[in-house]
């Protein structure tokens, strides 16, 4: 019998054909900034909490404004050179253009003025202290931290498919930075080089942006920041820019021709941003402006390519008063020694291993990979500026480390959080043990060299490292992650929950004991007050005396810079080619001198004269008065020449002459010394404040 209700399908009816449906169009899923998809097809994890992350990145900007803010104003003036030139800027807009020591425009400091511009500014807002002079700095330091955090959040990003872990590497490579003793002690001071780190990891931020798109304006404007780099310390900028422009050349998602051609627009940006102060120097006639300070003939390309260029390389600087391998034998070590170990030195080998593990786990990742062009970008950073640092014959000072911090962050930041993503991977899991080890070791062997100062942190640092080392080696050899972030389809049992406990100890061991020394040390730099012209980070170390100094001067007395009567019977100055006149700190006058200078100055370009710009910046921040700084910062530029200086008397341009102890320098003009000489002989001498000054006019 045949069922009517269900046909059977070989006697059914065909039914009629339905058309096709019309193609719909391809439209991509909007994704958050930070959840691009991961390699390998991984879904990306949303950022559930995005309110927490925002307060954990403003708890550590907060904290990176107390530790850089926090009794700042006990440095005083800080370094005075600067200081007195942020002074004279604010006084006069030509000063400020040409970062002049005093306004009446006699000579310039020895660096061009992008830092002293925004100090200059500040006090011309605010009034004259160390508060206007130092704040500008320690917000240089936040910004760095903040932009490092989102230059390393970006880098993980792609990696992790995970924002929570992407943010977490930018807190540690932020937190890194912030806690770097060096790092604490410049952004706490008012050299340039608070504001080169500053722009340093600003135009880091934007290659990083440029190379995930190859967009032409970012880079544009990583140029334009290297340019005002340039204007802040000439020359050292460019140590970062082979690294960059490597990046950009592997990892740009463009043809190889487009990212040449944005490569050279970069660099002709970074060109104009530098040159055009620069050109204007060169054009303005030289009676028309100051004297360039540091050069011998009155040059700001002399003094970018001798003094402050290649003469930093080979130890050739004409007008140093340290000489040829007068700062200390260079070589691969040296950024370990007792001078330099303790400002930069306690993650170094870390954050190398760490660096080589990602390029290793990412060798067969696609070109355009982020992570590898951000180990490119922080790993260069580092290798190049410590190589350079480590091997040049020139000056060369312990501050000078802070160059070093965000490269070194950086790796620490990406590195650290990427590695532990992948600790169940046996190479992760031995340079991540490894690299903690050597971060704990390093701590050690630091805090060894201050015996007296907390002695037992040594031991923690050292202790910690190993057990952290230990417990990663073992959950990679137990097979199991323990991130603690999600079970098996998302359900979390107790064996995961145990897990994830150990994961956060082993987490925390692991940043105690690479941060603990530093820690230690930039609390105690935060701690005491900085002053002078040259400054290290941390306690005392043993075996570290005048640090920064060559051997000949680092024992050396400065005979109280502008006090006493020149010494020895040699009059207001002394010494043969040149001298070091007042080079540690500034002078100090008396409350009876200050009355003098400052009385019936009003006729007067210049309330007073003194060999070296530390002993001029002192007289000049006690009285308010453009004070003249013969031979610049080591006494040792022609400016003024004597015919110049005799001029000027004859003019009546200058009210006194102040005694001051000179040290000899080995090379540079002698005029100085001339004009002491010369005063001596034909001015008498009378103590003021306990001071010897002679009256040149009145």
């Amino acid at each position: 019998m045949t069922d009517t209700l269900s046909p059977r399908p070989d006697t059914a009816p065909a039914a009629p054909a339905r058309p096709p449906a019309p193609p719909q169009p391809q439209v991509p899923e909007p994704r958050r900034r930070l959840e691009p998809p991961a390699a390998g097809g991984t879904r990306a994890v949303p950022d559930a909490r995005p309110l927490r992350r925002r307060l954990e990145l403003a708890a550590l900007v907060l904290a990176t404004a107390l530790l850089y803010l926090w009794n700042l104003g006990a440095s005083g003036w800080a370094n005075a050179f600067y200081s007195a030139a942020a002074q004279a800027g604010s006084q006069d807009w030509a000063a400020w253009f040409f970062g002049s020591s005093d306004a009446a425009n006699a000579i310039t400091v020895d660096k061009p003025p992008a830092s002293l511009w925004v100090m200059g500014l500040s006090v011309r807002i605010f009034g004259l202290s160390s508060w206007s002079v130092l704040v500008p700095q320690a917000l240089m330091g936040v910004g760095t931290v903040w932009l490092l955090y989102l230059a390393v959040r970006r880098a993980a990003a792609p990696a992790t498919a995970d924002p929570r872990l992407a943010h977490r590497a930018g807190l540690l490579a932020g937190a890194v930075m912030a806690l770097t003793p060096v790092a604490v002690l410049m952004f706490r001071f008012n050299n340039p080089d608070a504001l080169l780190v500053l722009l340093m990891t600003a135009a880091a931020y934007a290659v990083l942006r440029s190379i995930q798109d190859a967009r032409l304006r970012w880079l544009l404007f990583a140029g334009v920041v290297l340019g005002f780099g340039f204007l802040t310390k000439q020359l050292q900028v460019l140590l970062v820019v082979p690294g960059f422009a490597v990046a950009y050349l592997v990892a740009a998602p463009a043809t190889a021709g487009r990212r040449i051609l944005h490569l050279l627009a970069a660099g002709a940006a970074m060109a104009v941003a530098a040159g055009w102060w620069l050109a204007a120097v060169e054009l303005i006639p030289a009676a028309n402006r100051p004297y360039i300070g540091g050069s011998q003939n009155n040059s700001i390309l002399e003094l970018t390519l001798g003094y402050n260029g290649l003469g930093r390389l080979n130890g050739d600087e004409t007008g140093s008063v340290g000489g040829s391998n007068g700062w200390g034998t260079p070589g691969l070590f040296r950024l370990f020694n007792s001078e330099f170990g303790g400002q930069i030195a306690w993650l170094v080998p870390s954050v190398l291993l760490l660096g080589a593990g990602l390029l290793w786990l990412g060798r067969r990742a696609p070109r355009t990979d982020a992570v590898r062009a951000a180990v490119i970008i922080w790993g260069s950073w580092v290798a190049v500026t410590g190589l350079t640092f480590s091997f040049m014959a020139g000056i060369i000072h312990p501050y000078y480390m802070v160059a070093l911090a965000p490269g070194i962050a950086g790796l620490a930041g990406l590195g650290g959080v990427l590695l532990w993503q992948r600790r169940d991977q046996p190479v992760a899991a031995a340079v991540l043990a490894v690299a903690i080890v050597a971060a704990g070791a390093m701590a050690a062997e630091l805090l060894v060299r201050t015996a007296a100062y907390l002695p037992w942190l040594r031991w923690m640092a050292l202790l910690g490292s190993l057990a952290a080392a230990a417990l990663v080696l073992a959950a990679a050899a137990l097979g199991f992650k323990g991130s603690g972030l999600k079970g098996v389809a998302g359900v979390r049992g107790p064996g995961m929950k145990a897990s994830g406990i150990m994961a956060r100890t082993t987490a925390t061991l692991a940043v105690v004991a690479a941060l603990a020394g530093p820690l230690a040390y930039s609390l105690s730099t935060a701690s005491t007050a900085h002053s002078g012209s040259i400054v290290s980070a941390g306690p005392a170390v043993s075996g570290r005396g005048g640090a920064g100094l060559p051997p000949s001067l680092g024992g050396a007395t400065v005979g109280g810079p502008g006090t006493g009567n020149g010494g020895a019977g040699r009059g207001p100055g002394a010494g043969g080619a040149g001298g070091m006149g007042g080079l540690l700190g500034e002078s100090t006058p008396s409350a009876a001198l200050v009355t003098a200078l400052q009385t019936d100055s009003g006729p007067y370009t210049w309330a007073a004269a003194v060999v070296g710009s530390n002993n001029a910046a002192g007289y000049q921040l006690a009285t308010r008065l453009p004070v003249m700084a013969v031979g610049g910062f080591n006494g040792t530029d022609p400016a003024p020449t004597l015919a110049q200086f005799q001029q000027y008397v004859a003019d009546g341009k200058i009210h006194y002459f102040i005694a001051g102890r000179m040290m000899q320098g080995e090379s540079g003009s002698n005029d100085a010394a001339q004009i002491a000489a010369w005063v001596q002989d034909n001015f008498t001498a009378r103590t003021v404040g306990g001071t010897s000054v002679y009256l040149l006019a009145g």
